[in-house]
């Protein structure tokens, strides 16, 4: 009984020694991993029709210059090329969130945010989306949403997003970030204070209009005025 009590003594005061080392040490706390930088023309960020009125998204890396990974076409569209060969150790491809995830001011973000493809009538927009809030965080966009079983459309990063390499204690991983160096609830913010256009052309019809001047009735003939009949 003694040794128990004294084992547990002893794993008491390491976590209570570890609990307050990690209060003070800032670093002690921060994400498991750490980010590298990526060549960004090494990597295209496509979308996948899939259904009726669905999209997947994936990311097609170029380890080797030769042969291509992905074509871009004539019609906007991009061709998946690799298909067409044995890309192993040419092409990567990342399919799903094990291949890539969100990583917002240098931490990992948390599971319940994910990134979703929403089509609407300016194209295609990545959304960082979590089902606990309302605003969504626009990462990538396409002008286009043309729905091919054969070819991709590719799209673009917002500014301020980039691709990173997931590493751990120095060592390059396969995972993928869309990252960014502000904070998630600073992305939230800017987007929640940036109108859409639809508010933006909601607003401009329903402002009133200044009464045209008379100057503006001159060569159209008398204008017409409203007879108010007497009543006594």
């Amino acid at each position: 009984m003694r040794r128990t009590y004294l084992r547990r003594l002893l794993l008491t005061g390491t976590a209570l020694v570890l609990g307050a080392s990690s209060a003070a040490l800032p670093g002690w706390t921060r994400s498991l991993f750490d980010s590298k930088p990526l060549n960004q023309e090494q990597f295209a960020i496509l979308a996948r029709a899939v259904g009726r009125d669905s999209w997947k998204l994936l990311v097609l890396e170029q380890i080797k210059a030769r042969p291509l990974c992905w074509k871009d076409q004539a019609d906007g569209l991009v061709e998946p090329s690799l298909n067409s060969f044995d890309f192993t150790g040419i092409c990567s491809r990342y399919l799903d969130s094990n291949g890539y995830s969100l990583r917002t001011a240098g931490e990992d973000t948390q599971k319940s945010v994910r990134l979703r493809l929403r089509q609407g009538q300016r194209g295609l927009e990545l959304h960082a989306l979590d089902p606990n809030r309302s605003t969504a965080v626009v990462v990538a966009r396409a002008r286009q949403a043309r729905r091919n079983k054969d070819a991709f459309v590719k799209l673009k990063l917002e500014p301020g997003w980039q691709l990173e390499r997931r590493a751990y204690q120095g060592r390059t991983l396969s995972h993928v970030y869309f990252a960014n160096r502000e904070s998630l609830n600073q992305l939230r913010a800017k987007a929640s204070n940036r109108p859409s256009r639809s508010v933006r052309m909601a607003t401009v019809a329903q402002a009133p209009r200044a009464p045209r001047s008379p100057s503006s009735y001159a060569g159209k003939g008398p204008i017409p005025l409203e007879v108010i009949p007497f009543r006594p």
